[in-house]
């Protein structure tokens, strides 16, 4: 099984304009909502690749309605936990130029009860065994910063493997729970390492800096730049490039390849198919009309180009 879990979802809204000007009043051309959230990502992904994925995560108010709604027309069964507060709102701008602009609110304040609900609906799906935890996102106001944390140590007491993709707190007292792969993007690990990864040989080193720490396995995503990943402390360093695409949008790209190597790890591909598919997953999200909603055929055309190289 394949859970992906969502502590703070939310409506992806994706809005078409000319030209987005601060301080001025601003007519969108068209606007899109669907439901959103970087779990909400990764489950479509892994739906349009085949999977049947399980969305666990907060719902609350009109929206979050909607984001359910919106998860079961594609196809992905949830297990939703009611919260008092709405699900919130992201709005992506997209300019005729090709500029893209995120304004994402932050997640309403959850309450004890609800974020102790929501580890009961993944602990009871975890006892299921035989479970890949999809844990993405930042956590919203009310949950502990230790909350991935406990539910990795949860999950794998109970047999289980966790990704992870997180960022700062949260992602550092993760790692102490050692899940099975993590993929912060570039920005996400400078802040973890404390320095800068200006090439491909300071992503190599992060990769390593971040399995010193506790993850198994690592994955720096570098956008147009490609991914680094090292699948063990024991393996090499691989870097992996995928053609250029006339990108829509990027939102979502980091997500999708998440999707890729969960999807990868289901099926037993080795490192280097593994490593392909993941980065035609992000790539061909680029070229989606919605964050998550990838086309397979779009994903196989550019999995056949993929180059990989062993850094290390």
């Amino acid at each position: 099984m394949l859970a992906c879990i969502s502590v703070n979802p939310a409506i992806d809204k994706r809005v078409h304009m000319a030209k987005l000007v601060p301080g001025q009043v601003n007519r969108a051309r068209s606007v899109r909502a669907a439901a959103g959230g970087k779990a909400a990502h990764v489950a479509m992904a892994l739906q349009r690749l085949g999977a049947k994925p399980l969305w666990i995560g907060f719902a609350g108010g009109a929206s979050g309605q909607e984001l359910l709604t919106g998860l079961h027309a594609l196809g992905v069964q949830t297990v939703p936990v009611a919260t008092t507060n709405a699900t919130r709102s992201n709005v992506e701008v997209i300019d005729d130029d090709g500029t893209v602009t995120e304004l994402l609110e932050p997640g309403a304040e959850v309450s004890a009860e609800e974020w102790q609900e929501l580890a009961a609906a993944c602990e009871s799906v975890f006892r299921q065994g035989r479970v890949t935890a999809v844990l993405s996102g930042s956590l919203p106001i009310g949950v502990p910063s230790e909350f991935y944390a406990s539910l990795i140590e949860r999950a794998h007491q109970l047999g289980n493997t966790v990704f992870l993709d997180t960022s700062r707190e949260p992602l550092q007292l993760a790692l102490r729970a050692k899940p099975d792969l993590v993929k912060p993007n570039r920005e996400e690990a400078q802040w973890l390492i404390g320095g800068s990864i200006k090439d491909l040989a300071a992503a190599g080193q992060a990769t390593a800096s971040l399995i010193s720490a506790g993850a198994k396995s690592a994955v720096i995503s570098l956008g147009p730049d490609g991914l680094v990943w090292q699948p063990s402390a024991a393996d090499s360093v691989y870097h992996a490039q995928t053609r250029a695409v006339d990108c829509r949008s990027a939102v979502g790209s980091g997500d999708a390849t998440v999707a890729g190597f969960a999807y990868a790890a289901e099926k037993g591909l080795g490192v280097c198919e593994s490593l392909k598919l993941a980065a035609a997953c992000g790539a061909a999200n680029c070229l989606a009309d919605l964050p998550g909603q990838l086309s397979v055929a779009e994903v196989r055309r550019l999995e056949s180009a993929v180059q990989i190289e062993t850094l290390v």
